[in-house]
């Protein structure tokens, strides 16, 4: 006689799973929507929703959730900037609190001028820029997450690059390097 785990018993184990997934790539996650949106704020609601919509098919993809998970956020992202282009452009509010540490506001400006510089490119330029170098996707990986060619992506990685070090270039202080190649794993 076999004997089968009730459904009770099933769901629990497939909730342990989740939420052992969600622990691990949520730090992860939400950078990765940081960079995509810009804005933390905007960032923790995508995570937010990619994490319940990864719950919701968590049965069929629980083999491989982080492509999954990585798909679902792209394109949450993809729908904001959307929804975003329809409305009244937002103001940030600037932080004036004085920073002690030069070191760290050294690497605050260098990043800031970096997310500034990532922000100026084009959506899909942006996409491929943070799965090949912040998720440090091969380009198989991230032609999937996009669902294009890997030519399209070796050729949104080159262009925007190539406009990066444009405008980063453009600024004085300017101290970053970015690849002068484009590496290609795959």
């Amino acid at each position: 006689m076999v004997v089968r785990p009730t459904r009770a018993e099933q769901s629990a184990v497939a909730r342990d799973q989740f939420e052992r997934f969600a622990r691990r790539v949520s730090p992860s996650l939400l950078r990765t929507a940081c960079l995509l949106s810009g804005d933390r704020g905007h960032a923790e609601d995508l995570l937010q929703a990619t994490l319940w919509r990864t719950a919701r098919h968590w049965e069929e993809i629980r083999h491989a959730p982080d492509a999954y998970a990585h798909k679902v956020l792209v394109n949450l992202s993809r729908d904001r900037r959307r929804e975003l282009g329809r409305r009244p452009s937002e103001v940030r509010a600037i932080d004036v609190r004085p920073e002690v540490d030069p070191d760290r506001t050294e690497r605050l400006l260098e990043r800031d001028a970096m997310t500034h510089a990532v922000r100026q490119l084009p959506q899909a330029q942006r996409e491929v820029l943070v799965l090949r170098f912040f998720l440090d996707l091969s380009v198989a990986q991230t032609a999937a997450v996009l669902g294009v060619s890997q030519g399209t992506v070796k050729s949104h990685t080159s262009r925007a690059l190539a406009r990066m070090r444009e405008l980063l270039a453009e600024r004085p202080e300017n101290t970053h390097d970015l690849p002068s190649e484009v590496p290609h794993a795959e």
